[in-house]
Order: C-alpha cells, then sequence, then structure tokens
C-alpha cells in the first residue's frame, strides 16, 4: 500500500496535470531558501563584524575574511536544516491544488474532496512550522550522539511530515479531529510513508519538489486507508 501511493506519486511528478504546480512549489521554495540566506547573511554581517572590531580592533583583514567564510558555511548547514520546514510550509499553500489533481485524474469516479479555508490552511502550515523547526533542533542535537548521527534526521522528519501531510489529505473529507483519529489508528503506516518522505527530502534538487511527492503520495495513501475502513466496517455490520 504505501509502496504503491509512492510510485504511482513519483511517476505523476511530470505529468502534464502536475506542471503548473510543479513550477510553482519548487520556485517558491527556491525563493524562500534565498530570502532566508540573505537575510540570515546580512543579520550576522549586521550584529558580528562590529561587535568582532570592538572586540579586536587590531584583527587583519583576512581574519575577517576567514570569518565570513565560516559563518556561509554555518549558515548553509543552518539552511539545509531549515529545507524540511519551508517545504511543509509551500506544501501548505499548494496542497489542495495538488490534492484535486490527483483526485481527478486517478479517481475520477469519486468525489473530490472540499479544499480547506486560506486561512485555516495557513494556520496549520504556521503551525507545523514551529513543530519542525523544534523537532529538526532536538535532532540537530542528536546528530551528536554516537550511533544516532543521520537516524535522527529520518525518524524526526518521518514523523513529522507523514503526519502534516496525511492529516492535511485526509480533512480535504473529514472533520479534523476524525482525521487525526485515522492518523493515530495507521500511525505505524503513516510513521513508514513519512520515512519516505524525509529520504526524498533528503536527495539534493529532489528536496525541492517534495511538496508534490508528499501530498500526491499521501492522497493515495488515505484513498487506500479509506478503502480499507469502508472494507472492515462492511466486514463487521455482517
Amino acid at each position: 500500500m504505501i509502496f504503491d501511493a509512492a510510485r504511482t506519486a513519483a511517476l505523476e511528478l511530470l505529468s502534464p496535470p502536475f506542471r503548473a504546480v510543479f513550477i510553482k512549489t519548487p520556485g517558491l521554495t527556491l525563493l524562500a531558501l534565498l530570502a532566508l540566506w540573505f537575510g540570515l547573511t546580512s543579520l550576522v554581517e549586521w550584529l558580528a563584524l562590529p561587535w568582532l572590531q570592538t572586540l579586536l580592533p587590531g584583527i587583519p583583514s583576512w581574519a575577517g575574511w576567514l570569518g565570513g567564510i565560516i559563518a556561509a558555511i554555518a549558515l548553509a548547514f543552518g539552511m539545509a536544516l531549515l529545507i524540511a520546514p519551508v517545504t511543509a510550509v509551500i506544501a501548505g499553500l499548494f496542497l489542495d491544488d495538488i490534492a484535486e489533481v490527483v483526485e481527478r485524474t486517478d479517481y475520477p469516479g469519486d468525489p473530490t474532496g472540499r479544499a480547506m479555508p486560506a486561512l485555516r490552511s495557513l494556520v496549520l502550515s504556521m503551525r507545523f512550522l514551529g513543530v519542525v523547526i523544534l523537532g529538526n533542533i532536538v535532532a540537530l542535537l542528536l546528530l551528536l550522539v554516537p550511533g544516532v548521527n543521520i537516524a535522527a534526521f529520518f525518524i524526526v522528519n518521518g514523523y513529522l511530515l507523514g503526519r502534516e501531510f496525511f492529516e492535511f489529505a485526509a480533512m480535504r473529507f473529514r472533520g479534523e479531529e476524525e482525521a487525526r483519529a485515522l492518523r493515530r489508528h495507521y500511525a505505524g503506516t503513516v510513521f513508514l510513508a513519512g520515512l519516505l518522505i524525509a529520504a526524498f527530502l533528503a536527495l539534493p534538487l529532489l528536496n525541492l519538489v517534495t511538496p508534490l511527492f508528499a501530498a500526491a503520495m499521501m492522497v493515495h495513501l488515505h484513498k487506500a486507508i479509506s478503502v480499507r475502513e469502508v472494507a472492515r466496517s462492511g466486514y463487521r455490520r455482517t
């Protein structure tokens, strides 16, 4: 079920119905990351350079140049950790577009889901942004623990991304509490699907289209789980 959903979503990324969203999503992600990069770089220069000149008035020019390189490397590492929350926010903006394309293309006989109100979608995306940032801070700290290292990235992001994308897909057809209950009931399945999303996120360049892949995959997964739930309910009634 999980691998079927992932395979179908991956094949759909370059299909004609996806192209409009495909262009917008990585483009906005790149713009957001560039804005963060230049903003953080300017902030570091504004805060750090005067402090260094005051503390070390005789500092040679090459030392300042070296410090700039070190700061740039540190910022680049920080930006890598921000990919997860940034892509999550971008996904929140375009999930309904992606989900509707999948539902109309692959499930033409089923009713399409209802789009979430823009304000509610933004609130959920911003709330999740804080959770993902906190989770990645924890993952960063765990990188210092021998035997944990990169596994922390996959576990933290697998859980958080799986939870968020599945609940978004489910809430097109269900209330918020029902969607959460369904996700908790299939917590293991959703977590394993989240690990695939985290693996996709870890691949250079491909990580910029993580929202497309994750949203499409979770729409397929929610459809499969819904069919299983209907079959199970019918079995219980008989």
